[in-house]
């Protein structure tokens, strides 16, 4: 796969923003192989995201953003420009649950997300083997229910000392504390199984069933200080009836969840999710 270079941004809207865009990068050589564009009617903000191939230009990152320099501040940007050759490293936290960390695993030895997993961090020792036969760091970090802010120091110190660029709950049964969620604001993301905003919290699935609903399903999102309440990334749904138990529910909503999960990281990973305010524009 050819090095790209990624040009993404939001400003407020205007004529003329993606003409004066695609000129720098043009006037330079630039080969243009994805550009995608979102205008918000109700914010009058536009958001957009261009991939260049970095080998059509004869010079590189830095001096494009340099040439993009008069466009922000023309146009009061919230830029950034990332390196296709600069995979994110990603620390997954998991705790007794597999199916969400195991497809993440082996969608990252099998290449399908472009990434370094630094480490696995739990609070059980349950799924150590698997992760190390991965040839991957597993670290168990105690989070006891009376005193849990020395285990969540231990997590941050770990978090820091790979230098994530992302961390991944995989069905990780623990709530962050706010200052570890401000510090990695919309680089934290979580999966939750219920359709979000129904069933926040504990057990979705058993409010699911009690609720008769018809539908169950899955969401990745951006964690926040508000519990379940982070913006949304990704969901999908699967169908279920009247017949299914809690059981049957928490094995339908396991293929929804891991799927969701891989699909919400791989746009992060890709650079393609914008947040603004408590929503999200997805370029996928």
């Amino acid at each position: 796969m050819k090095s790209t270079y990624r040009v993404i941004f939001d400003c407020p809207d205007q004529v003329g923003i993606v003409t004066q865009v695609a000129e720098v990068i043009t006037r330079n050589g630039g080969w243009i192989c994805e550009a995608t564009h979102h205008s918000d009617v109700e914010s009058k903000r536009f958001f957009s995201r261009f991939e260049i191939q970095a080998d059509s230009l004869t010079f590189g990152i830095d001096e494009l953003r340099t040439q993009f320099e008069p466009l922000i501040e023309k146009f009061d940007m919230n830029f950034r420009l990332v390196s296709s050759d600069q995979p994110k490293k990603v620390v997954l936290m998991a705790s007794k649950g597999s199916h969400c960390l195991s497809d993440l695993l082996d969608r990252w030895r099998s290449g399908d997300l472009d990434c370094e997993i630094s480490c696995v961090i739990s609070n059980h020792k349950d799924m150590q083997g698997l992760v190390e036969w991965y040839g991957i760091p597993y670290h168990h970090v105690v989070i006891e229910k009376d005193n849990k802010a020395p285990g969540f120091a231990q997590v941050e110190a770990l978090v820091d000392e790979y230098k994530a660029d992302c961390v991944v709950l995989a069905r990780y049964m623990q709530i962050l504390p706010q200052a570890l969620c401000e510090k990695y604001r919309h680089n934290v993301i979580n999966i939750h199984h219920s359709f979000l905003p129904s069933f926040i919290g504990a057990k979705p699935y058993h409010q699911a069933s009690r609720r008769g609903v018809k539908l169950i399903g899955a969401t990745c999102h951006y964690v926040t200080e508000q519990l379940d309440e982070g913006p949304i990334i990704d969901q999908d749904v699967v169908r279920v009836t009247h017949s299914d138990k809690v059981e049957d529910l928490v094995r339908l909503g396991k293929d929804v969840e891991k799927t969701v999960l891989a699909r919400g990281l791989r746009d992060h990973l890709e650079d393609r999710v914008l947040v603004h305010g408590n929503k999200t524009i997805v370029f996928s």
